[in-house]
């Protein structure tokens, strides 16, 4: 009776709540995604345009989600900040994959002093928040976007790298890679053909998890001036310039911070729904 009962609430709210929460992630971040693109090509109003005489409009008809202390129209602002807190995340992420995966895997293959090298030096970067490394990044060659890109890179690449690793561990021991072995494959062909597949469908979940913490990040480096310069919008530049102003234009906060929770909850969603549809043991529960 009472596995009954554990199969007819594993049917109900497991794989169906599962689906939903990857679903909705992926409406979430695709409206994102789709302001973005459509920001390439068009925007409400431009977004350098300075109109003094449509300051702090709250929101209306023809300024949706108002104006801010330039007279500058929030929407088309938080269209083009899309699209850089996109980017800024991709490229990353690319950047801590790219470099992560392949430490990991090679301190896997040579789990000696070679591998313990390089997990510890991986460690001693993953010890520097990525804004004390972006703040000594832009103090040896100045503040900007690319510099954002690259300090969130380099925080990313030792999570990567610890992950690959742990995972790929537990696999060398596996009688398919002894069999490889046997055969006369080597660590590079071992890793690359039957390891990394295996680890996909984790590095896609981690990658998910990476990509709402690089948009936070991103946000954090512009709202004290390291990330995104001005003309060029960003969320966390927006934040940081509406909090002198959000006792009276409420909405030069509101909507950038709406703009972020919304990106890293969509990318959570993706995470933890992808985690469980790849999670072996679920797939047989089903």
């Amino acid at each position: 009776m009472s596995g009954q009962v554990t199969a007819e609430i594993h049917g109900v709210s497991g794989p169906g709540h599962r689906s939903v929460r990857l679903r909705t992630g992926f409406f979430l971040i695709g409206g994102v995604l789709l302001a973005a693109l459509l920001s390439f090509f068009w925007t409400p109003y431009a977004t350098d345009a300075v109109d003094i005489s449509s300051k702090l409009l709250a929101p209306s008809l023809e300024h949706p989600l108002g104006t801010d202390h330039f007279g500058r129209d929030v929407l088309s602002m938080i269209m083009v900040g899309a699209r850089n807190s996109l980017l800024v995340a991709l490229v990353a992420v690319g950047i801590g994959v790219g470099i992560g995966v392949p430490l990991g895997l090679f301190a896997a293959a040579r789990p000696g002093l070679v591998g313990e090298t390089i997990m510890r030096t991986n460690d001693v970067i993953f010890a520097f928040p990525s804004l004390l490394m972006a703040v000594m990044i832009t103090a040896a060659y100045g503040v900007g976007a690319i510099n954002a890109i690259v300090a969130i890179g380099i925080f990313n690449i030792p999570v990567f790298a610890r992950v690959t690793r742990g995972a790929a561990l537990s696999l060398w021991m596996r009688e398919y890679i002894l069999a490889a072995r046997v055969a006369g494959k080597g660590p590079f062909l071992i890793s690359v053909q039957h390891i990394l597949p295996n680890l996909a469908g984790l590095l896609i979940v981690q990658a998910a998890i990476q990509f709402a913490l690089a948009v936070v990040a991103e946000a954090g480096l512009s709202y004290v001036g390291l990330g995104v310069q001005p003309p060029m919008p960003s969320w966390g530049r927006m934040l940081a310039e509406a909090q002198t102003m959000i006792g009276f234009a409420p909405w030069l906060a509101v909507f950038p911070g709406l703009a972020i929770m919304i990106l890293v909850y969509g990318f959570g969603l993706v995470g933890d729904g992808l985690s469980e549809h790849l999670d072996p043991r679920i797939r047989r529960e089903r």
